[in-house]
């Protein structure tokens, strides 16, 4: 099997999809790897570097997506890019298939196949795969450095002899992987951090990590593959009443819940900020899926009454050598349970393959 990588073409975007250590890897299992060129370059990967582990050079990019099998991608690919592709190829990438509905079809009218790698599911054989995992890890850690960064304040308590600094304080919501990196980097900054979720059970984990959690007593959350599926009117009442006193004191607050497939959840409404300290800081790790701060923009930093709210999306992309290694990792155990050097095994009623295989030579399988 023939193996590209492709060159990103989201704007700002600096990771890619395979690294030459991983690379090597593919090759050693028998596989070819091409890759286009310059492709690694803003991950601090040179051309060279792959060259040296037996990774050849496309000469273009219609070269590389006409003699490939397979391509490795980080964002889902652009209509041009399937268009240049030959029919039978298979696209391995992030592909937010519930949303993408024209990219899907203009796969499978491609004759095309596609397996997502945000369609991993959450179990424990799959947590080698798990690129969401992987990648929130590190963007919930570059979010309180980015906080840090906003902020007017130091984190730690320092005693000094023109008198004491009191140390910042931190508010979290969402104890998945991104507020768990989150409370952890904030508590070795050595900020006083609080953290609550919908998820009663995630309690534990947010206090192993030393974090005080603001827990709301209700039975009107539901989850499915770790992730909250429903939540009722009358809980978000409640726990909006619960989180107001430690918001209105937060220095930092960071937010990170996610719907897969749909819009971000809005757990901070502008009243909410008008109350906030002045020169707060909030980063919306949900800006990109319309934000968990009602007043947040996507991709931008905005002042409103008096707190800096930053929406800056794909942090993961601003730590691309490290972003890229796991991303890599993920999308080679992923092949490794999906194929062999000489094609894929096709078991559709295999859990990870029926739940990653969103497009089968032309079939939409999952929509």
């Amino acid at each position: 099997m023939v193996l590209g990588i492709l060159k990103e073409i989201r704007a700002g975007e600096k990771r890619v999809a395979l690294n030459p250590q991983i690379a090597k890897q593919f090759i050693e299992k028998g596989f070819q790897v091409k890759l286009e060129k310059s492709a690694g370059e803003a991950s601090s990967y040179r051309d060279q570097d792959y060259e040296s582990v037996g990774v050849s050079l496309a000469a273009s990019k219609e070269e590389l997506l006409q003699s490939c099998d397979l391509v490795l991608k980080i964002n889902p690919p652009g209509l041009d890019e399937v268009k240049m592709a030959k029919p039978g190829i298979t696209w391995l990438s992030l592909l937010y298939h519930l949303t993408n509905t024209e990219l899907i079809q203009a796969i499978a009218t491609a004759g095309q196949s596609a397996i997502s790698m945000d369609a991993i599911p959450r179990i424990s054989r799959a947590q080698s795969m798990d690129v969401l995992s992987s990648q929130s890890n590190l963007a919930g850690y570059k979010a309180v450095l980015l906080g840090a960064d906003q902020m007017t304040r130091a984190f730690p308590l320092m005693m000094t002899a023109a008198g004491t600094v009191s140390p910042a304080k931190v508010l979290i919501f969402g104890v998945g992987v991104a507020g768990l990196q989150a409370i952890a980097t904030a508590k070795r900054l050595g900020a006083v951090v609080e953290a609550t979720d919908v998820r009663a059970e995630t309690k534990e984990q947010a206090e192993s990590l030393g974090a005080k959690f603001i827990s709301v007593k209700d039975d009107g959350v539901k989850t499915e593959g770790g992730y909250a599926k429903e939540v009722t009117p009358e809980y978000l009442a409640k726990q909006k009443e619960a989180v107001n006193k430690s918001l209105y004191n937060a220095d930092l607050v960071i937010t990170t819940a996610l719907i897969p497939g749909k819009k971000a959840p809005q757990l901070i409404s502008a009243e909410q900020v008008s109350k906030m300290k002045y020169g707060a800081v909030i980063v919306d790790m949900a800006a990109e899926q319309g934000g968990n701060c009602e007043l947040t923009k996507d991709g931008q930093v905005i002042i409103e009454h008096g707190v800096k709210i930053v929406g800056i999306n794909n942090l993961a992309s601003s730590l691309a050598t490290n972003a890229s290694e796991l991303y890599a990792k993920n999308a080679f155990n992923l092949l490794m349970h999906l194929s062999s050097k000489d094609g894929f095994k096709n078991d559709r009623e295999e859990e990870i393959t029926k739940a990653t295989l969103i497009v089968d030579n032309g079939k939409i399988l999952r929509s």
